[in-house]
């Protein structure tokens, strides 16, 4: 591999605190260790520069969240609650400033790759965001990273034309949310068909409304979904769509809860799916938005695959970005 580029790897420590006390929960704080033993190990580690990442500004969080959301989430967590809403969306005293970090490393994310960060970059967060809608916790997200990226993206950089792609298991209901009425935008998400799958959104008749019909691209696999299904897919319908759309920036929602070993869902990928996802994102960064592509972790809760599937998908994205 080549020493001319590097991957950035944005994360810290401090995602351990966000603490859900106990095993049971599937985010838990070892994934991210997980991931970074994995990297660090492999044939990856001399290329890998890791970056700190700070809170996100509020006047970020408000181009999505409402602020009688941001409001009772830190009182929620300030109050000593263990969780908000639901089981899943389980918290501690430090999750609200968590969170605010797992956000900021997008936006640090993207000042990177707008500053010529000369390879990949990674965002290795927790808790993940494409689930949170903008007043409403959902499926362990409570900020939505991916849409707070974007949002900053185009309003920092007015790179208005921005596509979040997500291969993440499940369909990311918020991002859907956040882009279905504005044409400047274009959600594609390839996932587990939602009669089958949590959150029960994602039907490929759902592309959009008012202004923003055609902002969605939605593609729902039925359980059992094997790497070339998905490679059809983006080989046909997700690169006719980027054409025609010209994204000037991508951020890419990773999940890696598709793989066959992870028991949250129905399909059924390999670790090498991964690579070949990153070798696309790559070459369609290049040709369409120069270069300009930014990965926010989302799910992927089975260890070894997850960190396996992390390290070959960066692998793809090297590839192509080491020219």
């Amino acid at each position: 591999m080549s020493d001319t580029t590097t991957i950035s790897i944005i994360t810290t420590s401090r995602f351990d605190d966000h603490d859900i006390r106990g095993d049971d929960h599937p985010e838990v704080a070892t994934r991210l260790r997980a991931i970074n033993e994995r990297l660090r190990a492999g044939s990856l580690a001399p290329l890998l520069r890791y970056i700190e990442p700070v809170e996100a500004e509020r006047r970020w969080l408000l181009t999505f969240h409402s602020d009688a959301w941001l409001f009772r989430f830190e009182e929620e967590v300030l109050s000593g609650r263990s969780c908000i809403g639901h089981q899943d969306n389980q918290v501690c005293y430090e999750t609200f400033g968590v969170a605010q970090l797992a956000a900021g490393a997008g936006i640090k994310g993207v000042d990177l790759v707008e500053n010529g960060a000369g390879g990949p970059v990674f965002c290795a967060v927790r808790p993940p965001g494409h689930h949170a809608e903008p007043n409403l916790p959902l499926g362990f997200c409570f900020l939505n990273n991916c849409v707070i990226a974007a949002r900053y993206w185009q309003e920092r950089y007015n790179r208005r034309r921005v596509c979040i792609l997500d291969f993440d298991a499940h369909h990311g209901n918020g991002i859907q949310t956040a882009f279905e009425e504005d044409p400047e935008t274009l959600y594609i998400s390839i996932h587990e068909h939602p009669s089958f799958s949590f959150p029960g959104t994602g039907y490929a008749e759902e592309t959009g409304k008012g202004a923003g019909e055609g902002s969605l691209l939605n593609i729902p696999l039925l359980p059992g979904a094997v790497d070339r299904q998905v490679l059809a897919a983006m080989d046909g319908t997700v690169a006719e769509r980027l054409e025609r759309f010209r994204p000037e920036a991508l951020v890419i929602a990773a999940g890696f809860d598709g793989h066959r070993l992870d028991d949250m869902s129905g399909l059924n990928y390999s670790t090498e799916l991964y690579y070949a996802l990153g070798e696309r994102i790559g070459k369609w960064a290049g040709a369409f938005a120069g270069g300009r592509v930014l990965s926010v972790l989302e799910g992927g809760y089975h260890l070894p695959s997850l960190a396996e599937g992390v390290e070959a998908y960066l692998k793809g994205l090297h590839v192509v970005s080491a020219g």
